[in-house]
C-alpha cells in the first residue's frame, strides 16, 4: 500500500468514527460557557473590591447570587457529564469546594445587605416621624445659640 492509500483509509476511518467523538466534544464543551461566565463574575467582584467605588451590600448580594446560580448550574452539569466527558475528580472536587465557599460568602453578604436595608428603612421612618438625626440617635439639638456680647 502506498502512503496515499493509507492516508485515504485513515480519512475514511476518521469520518466513520468522528460522529460519536464530535457529539461527545460538543456536549463536553458546553461547560465552557458556564466557566467563562463564572470567570467574568469573579473578575467583576475582584475589580469592585480593588476600586475606590465600592459595591453596596445589595449589589454584592446580587453579584454573589449570580455566582451561586452559576455554580449550581456547573455542579449539575458536572454530575450529569462527569463520566462521559472524563472530568477529573480533582476538577469536580475543586469546583464543588469553590461553589460551597461562594454560597457561604453570599449568605454573609446578603445578611449584611438585609441588615443595612432594615437600618435605612428605620432611619427613613424616624426622619418622617419628626425624629431628627441627632448624633446619638436622639432628636438632635434645636433652638438657637447666642454669641456672647462684649469683649472676648
Amino acid at each position: 500500500m502506498s502512503f496515499k492509500t493509507i492516508a485515504a483509509l485513515a480519512v475514511v476511518g476518521a469520518g466513520l468514527f468522528s460522529g460519536q467523538a464530535f457529539a461527545q466534544n460538543a456536549e463536553c464543551g458546553a461547560i465552557q460557557q458556564t466557566l467563562q461566565e463564572r470567570k467574568d463574575l469573579v473578575a467583576k467582584a475582584n475589580a469592585a473590591s480593588g476600586s475606590k467605588k465600592k459595591m453596596t451590600p445589595a449589589e454584592a448580594c446580587a453579584l454573589f447570587g449570580k455566582l451561586q446560580a452559576n455554580g449550581t448550574s456547573g455542579m449539575k452539569w458536572i454530575a450529569a457529564n462527569k463520566e462521559w466527558c472524563s472530568i477529573p475528580d480533582s476538577f469536580a472536587e475543586g469546583f464543588k469546594a469553590d461553589h460551597n465557599k461562594v454560597s457561604g460568602i453570599r449568605t454573609k453578604i446578603c445578611g449584611i445587605a438585609a441588615q443595612a436595608s432594615k437600618m435605612e428603612a428605620q432611619a427613613k421612618a424616624q426622619a418622617q416621624n419628626g425624629g431628627g438625626g441627632g448624633l446619638l440617635g436622639g432628636p438632635g439639638l434645636t433652638g438657637s445659640l447666642k454669641m456672647p456680647q462684649g469683649a472676648l
